[in-house]
């Protein structure tokens, strides 16, 4: 009785270890599994799916066993919750590693450059124009109202307008993200900037509040693209203003002539009366006419100390300052010359 006692225990004792090394054989099949792709795809992951779904999706790049999968899923419970998106799998990734990233949400990221001395209808059709952007914004007074209660009001202005009111740079986001809300980071990191930089403001700066400064680095923005210029420009304005002279800058004439500007500024321009006319107008035009940079703004809120008056176009991309009208007009005239020159 004893001796048929210990043979059915060896028997169960094989039998266990059979079923366990058959087990193990499935799970490390399952946990050595690649992916069979030869290159990077997107797998997108729809939201209510299940692993055993995504599993299923996947069979069609390489055979899962299916019962080491279970297997597998009944030792490793915690990977079943995977997160809705769009993922980025390798070219033969592993299978354990693919779905440990679902399991931790690390969705593929895109990007979007929001770029400086643009205007905020070329951002916004951007913007629209992104295939992995959900764009949501129905108006500009719509987007202006929702960012005034929900980021700050930085940026509040009569005319309830976002020009000028978002810091260009690189933004990331996932699929589907909405248009309204890249947007909305970039109000804030422009609100955060500007209140810094406006903390470090030359005292006698000639601009009043926030939104002024960030007119004035719109108008410098679209002025010049050197760096080492910036200042310099800056320094002219504000000569100008303390010296309640016009600005007289012809990319604020431009942006006041919108959608009908050709390309070519004319007399006639120059005499028409707009808002952002600075050959009309004294002071600041109402609102920003583009998209400044962190050093445009800078340079708004410390401008070089500097006696001139004037600035033009040298032609080589640069400008030729000047302290006095009669320097400035021969400097005007070596500009004219050299158009001439360069189109004969």
């Amino acid at each position: 009785m004893l001796k048929k006692l210990l043979i059915i225990c060896g028997v169960i004792v094989l039998l266990i270890i059979a079923v366990g090394s058959f087990a193990f054989f499935k799970i490390s099949k399952v946990s050595a599994t690649s992916i069979d792709i030869p290159q990077t795809i997107d797998f997108e992951v729809k939201a209510g799916s299940s692993l055993y779904k995504v599993k299923n999706d996947l069979d069609k790049f390489v055979e899962i066993d299916d019962l080491g999968f279970r297997l597998w899923l009944k030792l490793n419970p915690e990977y079943s919750d995977i997160k809705a998106g769009l993922y980025e799998i390798q070219a033969n990734a592993n299978l354990i590693d693919v779905i440990n990233m679902m399991n931790e949400g690390r969705v593929k990221q895109f990007s979007i450059t929001l770029i400086e001395g643009l205007t905020f209808k070329l951002w916004v059709q951007a913007l629209k124009a992104n295939q992995h952007i959900q764009y949501d914004i129905k108006s500009e007074s719509s987007l202006y109202d929702q960012l005034m209660q929900s980021v700050g009001d930085f940026c509040a202005n009569q005319y309830q307008k976002l020009e000028g009111c978002f810091l260009p740079d690189t933004y990331f986001f996932t699929k589907g993200t909405k248009a309204s809300e890249i947007l909305a980071r970039s109000y804030s990191a422009m609100q955060a900037l500007i209140k810094t930089k406006w903390d470090m403001r030359f005292l006698d700066v000639p601009i009043k509040n926030q939104y002024e400064a960030l007119i004035l680095a719109s108008i410098i923005e679209k002025e010049t693209a050197i760096e080492s210029e910036r200042n310099e420009i800056a320094g002219v304005f504000a000569n100008r203003l303390e010296k309640n002279m016009r600005l007289q800058t012809d990319p604020t004439v431009i942006y006041g002539i919108g959608d009908e500007f050709d390309g070519n500024i004319t007399r006639k321009h120059l005499r028409q009366s707009t808002p952002y006319n600075t050959y009309v107008i004294k002071g600041l035009p109402i609102t920003p006419i583009a998209m400044a940079n962190r050093a445009s703004i800078l340079a708004a809120l410390q401008p070089a100390i500097t006696d001139s008056l004037y600035f033009v176009a040298t032609g080589d991309g640069g400008h030729q300052f000047s302290t006095n009208l009669a320097d400035h007009n021969k400097a005007v005239q070596a500009y004219l010359r050299k158009l001439k020159n360069n189109k004969e």
